[in-house]
């Protein structure tokens, strides 16, 4: 039997939300959930401002699905890397080099991780889909670990979810807090050779934090 065709009304429905979605993404990264507008997200999505607060009550409640639906593709996409074929030290920058293009190639996710952290640390969000799908980049991480330690490149003891989080914040650091690190680094973290340096530092870190030798295998 073929695959029952959507009904076009639920095909209609799913195109307008992902084209309120992506206009809200842009919308709040560019001014914070303070200073965005529904009415200018209604009117870049091509909707009315009356059809936004039907789908999601109020500009909280599309902030918030924003988050979700934004921290859910990041996640989706670490989670599907394919570095089993990888020696473990390769596959462990592969991964720390994915977490860096992600924001390297998204200035809105910048701006959105540093409202939403601020946003989550206040609110209760039991549906938000990054804390669902957190165990999944932990376990790649730690199958990564597991593969170093039995072929005696990574030492033993190293707690993957530990390891996960502090990999998380020193990739994704030089684009959260870059003025911070500028002054402590002493380079422009906002220039493309400041960032190269930055992206070089965060895995060569990462690596000698595990290394058997204490240092970043290449």
């Amino acid at each position: 039997m073929g695959k029952t065709q959507e009904p076009a009304a639920a095909t209609g429905k799913r195109a307008t939300l992902a084209r309120i979605l992506a206009a809200a993404k842009e919308e709040f990264s560019a001014n914070g959930l303070a200073g965005a507008r529904v009415d200018t997200i209604a009117l870049a999505a091509g909707v009315t401002k009356q059809l936004v607060y039907h789908y999601y009550e109020g500009k909280e409640k599309l902030f918030e699905a924003v988050l979700a639906d934004v921290s859910a593709a990041v996640m989706a996409e670490l989670v599907a890397l394919d570095v089993a074929h990888l020696p473990p030290p390769a596959a462990m920058r592969a991964l720390l080099g994915h977490m860096f293009n992600q924001y390297e190639a998204d200035p809105a996710l910048r701006s959105l991780s540093q409202e939403g952290a601020r946003y989550n640390e206040s609110h209760d969000l039991p549906g938000n889909k990054f804390v669902a799908m957190a165990p999944a980049l932990v376990t790649l991480l730690g199958d990564i670990l597991a593969r170093g330690v039995a072929s005696g490149e990574f030492r033993p003891g190293v707690d993957a979810r530990a390891l996960t989080a502090m990999a998380a914040l020193v990739t994704t650091g030089g684009f959260t807090n870059r003025f911070m690190l500028s002054v402590l680094a002493g380079f422009d973290t906002t220039s493309s050779d400041g960032m190269a340096a930055w992206r070089r530092h965060s895995a060569d870190f990462v690596l000698a934090a595990i290394s058997v030798q204490g240092s970043a295998t290449k």
